[in-house]
């Protein structure tokens, strides 16, 4: 066999892994939208491909060459800008390959901010991931896998990241801790003095079916990082699925012990720590050890996203424990577990592990600090985070205006609760689910409607008084009883204290007990009533309580006994 062959046969398995990497990208777009609620799908969604076609042309433009460029002192690279896809099928194939994993590092950070960043706010920071972060650290750890000669600084210490636990994960993990401290967490997520509500994803399937896929693209990650089709790459693809199985089987355990049942996202991210985990060193280390290093990747996974939640940092998808926690553990596994020998660098272990110690705060002061300093300037000019109306009314919406049947009929019922329309009907589909829904429910609003109407006729046509006041003591109804019965009209009174219905010989005594809530509630008191021209007469008044909405609500029924009581006296 020729080297033009062999060559051939390298390009071929280069395109080939790219080709899986772009199942990565397809499994993150699935995996993001499917662990989003519904109302920020779309918006995730779209996300994940607008940051591959701009993190694609950035990488083109000048980040393939600041990573991969002749070096300058091992900082970064000064040619090969706008790339030409005629140069070499060497060069054009290692381009595509590298492209694809810069916007991996990119789509990292739209799963962790999800539902709380304008869409444009995002592709800035896909920008400065593509066009600024990604390639210069890349230049210092990788810079000499393009020719094999001009090492960067870091690469020249023996630092190792075979695939890019450090390089391409956690430089994603650190820019979405960075986003996440400026923008907050989701409404809802974290109330005052109660346990954080855990929000539901939009569709789970699509999920895992997101999970799957990254796992079979994680195989040309590996894979592929070899850059040839040799001897190593059945190792390292052995070693990235026995990594991800025993993620996720340890993250089932975890699930079972600490929920009692099989959380269907931990599963996930149990899997996808694995892969996270292994993707360093995965060329060095045995089958025993990748095993090992999938089990504690799951475990690291775990116990940050619990510390995550005590620190109230809302990450949506937990992207920050499984691509920064298990990806600073992977860099750090290859000086554990590593074959000194395959590594090559003439270090041993303790020097192995301080070096593999270096790159990752190194990533970390540079991929955060970079990310903070540019995005809080901008978070003074423009915040960062959309409105509370925008967050609420969903970002498919205000992002996209992608209007759904449920969101109008959401939207419909909404306005109805606000304008207090009992008698509005919703409009009904009579073929889709929704519009079944909306039947349904303009049924039950016929039946309260005719409560409604029943109730308010015998309130009407009450000869007692019946009116309803708050905690406040404050009159909030008054019906044509209560009207007759004090000589004053419903309009006089509304919005004055209940006691002015009393005598002052009751109205303090009525007023204490309403600030104290004890009020006689379902007792029967007589009270001495005064009416609009300062007269007075007897009456007997219950009250009974009840909750409209959070409020306390009172009601009071007012019977004038003045007849019974001028019989009782004689």
């Amino acid at each position: 066999m020729n080297q033009i062959t062999v060559q051939q046969i390298d390009i071929l398995w280069l395109m080939l892994s790219a080709f899986l990497i772009l199942l990565m990208q397809t499994g993150f777009l699935c995996l993001e939208a499917g662990l989003t609620r519904p109302a920020h799908a779309i918006n995730v969604a779209f996300k994940n491909l607008a940051d591959f076609t701009l993190g694609v042309m950035l990488f083109w433009a000048f980040g393939f060459a600041l990573m991969f460029g002749e070096s300058t002192e091992g900082w970064f690279g000064h040619n090969l800008f706008f790339v030409s896809t005629q140069q070499t099928p060497w060069l054009t194939s290692f381009f595509i390959f590298q492209s694809l994993f810069c916007v991996t590092a990119a789509t990292i950070v739209s799963g962790a901010i999800a539902e709380r960043v304008y869409t444009y706010i995002y592709l800035l920071i896909a920008a400065l991931i593509s066009g600024v972060i990604y390639p210069l650290f890349g230049h210092w750890a990788w810079a000499g896998n393009f020719n094999g000669q001009e090492a960067g600084w870091l690469q020249q210490l023996g630092f190792i990241d075979f695939a890019g636990s450090t390089v391409v994960h956690s430089s994603g993990g650190w820019v979405a801790l960075a986003v996440l401290l400026l923008v907050g967490p989701r409404m809802g997520r974290f109330p005052e003095l109660q346990k954080p509500v855990e929000f539901i994803g939009a569709n789970l399937p699509l999920a895992l079916l997101g999970a799957c896929l990254m796992l079979i693209g994680w195989f040309g990650f590996n894979g592929g990082s070899t850059f040839t089709l040799d001897s190593r790459v059945p190792s390292i693809i052995g070693n990235t699925l026995l990594a991800a199985t025993s993620g996720a089987l340890t993250s089932l355990v975890i699930s079972w012990s600490w929920r009692g049942y099989a959380d269907v996202s931990l599963l996930i991210n149990g899997l996808l720590s694995g892969l996270v985990g292994i993707t360093a060193g995965c060329h060095a280390v045995s089958s025993g050890a990748a095993v090992f290093i999938g089990i504690v990747a799951a475990c690291l996974m775990w116990l940050s996203s619990q510390l995550l939640i005590r620190w109230r940092v809302d990450d949506a998808v937990n992207a920050i424990p499984v691509h920064l926690a298990a990806g600073v553990w992977g860099t750090l596994a290859v000086a554990i577990f590593g074959d000194l020998q395959i590594l090559g660098t003439g270090l041993n272990r303790s020097e192995q592990f301080f070096v593999q110690l270096l790159g990752v705060l190194i990533c970390g002061f540079w991929a955060f600090g970079v990310a903070w300093l540019v995005l809080s300037t901008l978070n003074r000019v423009r915040p960062l985070r959309i409105t509370p109306y925008e967050e609420q009314q969903g970002l498919n919406v205000s992002e996209h205006g992608a209007r759904t049947e449920l969101f109008d009929l959401l939207e419909a019922m909404r306005q109805q609760e606000e304008k207090g329309e009992v008698h509005r009907r919703l409009e009904e589909n009579p073929f889709s689910e929704v519009g079944m829904i909306a039947r349904q429910y303009n049924r039950v609003m016929d039946s309260l409607a005719r409560a409604v109407n029943q109730t308010k006729a015998i309130v009407q046509n009450l000869r007692d008084g019946v009116v309803t006041f708050g905690r406040d003591g404050v009159l909030t109804s008054f019906n044509p009883g209560a009207e007759q019965l004090f000589g004053v009209s419903a309009g006089q009174v509304l919005g004055q204290p209940i006691v002015k219905l009393l005598s002052e010989s009751d109205s303090e005594s009525f007023a204490s007990a309403i600030r104290s809530l004890r009020l006689p509630v379902g007792k029967k008191q007589e009270l001495l009533g005064r009416r609009a021209d300062n007269s007075h007469f007897f009456m007997e008044l219950t009250v009974t309580q009840g909750m409209l909405g959070a409020e306390l609500m009172f009601t009071a029924m007012i019977r004038d006994i003045s007849e019974r009581k001028q019989v009782e006296e004689q």
